[in-house]
């Protein structure tokens, strides 16, 4: 859900002159902007390194729910997917911005109670440890999908269709709560232009980016 919104940011914005999209199954989107690679195992990518060179920033969205994961499966699909995919793009692209959309309530300590943050926080290190021109890990929190915008999780979109009707009064009552995939791409696009003064962004320096 997250991707799809950052895409339609990059594709929309004329500073943008390509883009090119990893993913796991063909998504039937054109443009002339865009190139889309299909990879079914995003753990590995060393088939693509040598499309994935010179580009300006990397806007890594792919995630689990770690609802009924155990904390080895979930550090797979999150830590190890996250820094494989990373480590690949830092020999291709060594100056590009990494972009890491992580969440909410992360846990930097790595020593939570929470097994889903403290995992997210390990990942955090990780990638602000590596030498790229700079990373910027993101923590949204509640994201309203905009222009059909749908996630692959079904009551995710359940539970949407039913904050749709409120979201004006949420947006007014607690504006560092809740952002768009609209505010999310344009937040994203804005520190890969010109940085920003901490490399964690939570919900309100997310908003306040995407102005």
């Amino acid at each position: 859900m997250v991707g799809q919104g950052v895409l339609r940011e990059c594709l929309l914005d004329s500073d943008v002159g390509s883009v090119v999209t990893v993913v796991r199954r063909p998504t039937g989107k054109k443009h002339e902007k865009l190139k889309e690679l299909i990879q079914p195992d995003l753990a590995t990518l060393a088939s693509l390194e040598t499309q994935l060179t010179g580009f300006d920033a990397c806007f890594f969205c792919a995630g689990v729910s770690a609802l009924g994961m155990s904390e080895e499966e979930y550090t797979r699909m999150t830590y190890d997917l996250t820094l494989g995919v990373a480590k690949t793009l830092l020999r291709a692209s060594p100056d590009m911005t990494f972009v890491y959309v992580s969440g909410a309530g992360t846990d930097s300590s790595e020593k939570g109670r929470m097994m889903w943050a403290r995992v997210k926080g390990r990942t955090e290190n990780a990638l602000l440890s590596l030498p790229f021109r700079a990373a910027y890990m993101f923590r949204p929190g509640a994201i309203m999908p905009l222009h059909g915008i749908r996630s692959s999780t079904r009551w995710y979109n359940v539970m949407y269709a039913i904050i749709r009707p409120i979201y004006p009064l949420l947006r007014r009552a607690a504006p560092t709560m809740i952002t768009t995939t609209d505010q999310l791409g344009r937040a994203m696009l804005a520190v890969a232009r010109k940085g920003y003064a901490t490399h964690v962004l939570e919900m309100s320096d997310i908003n306040r980016l995407a102005v």
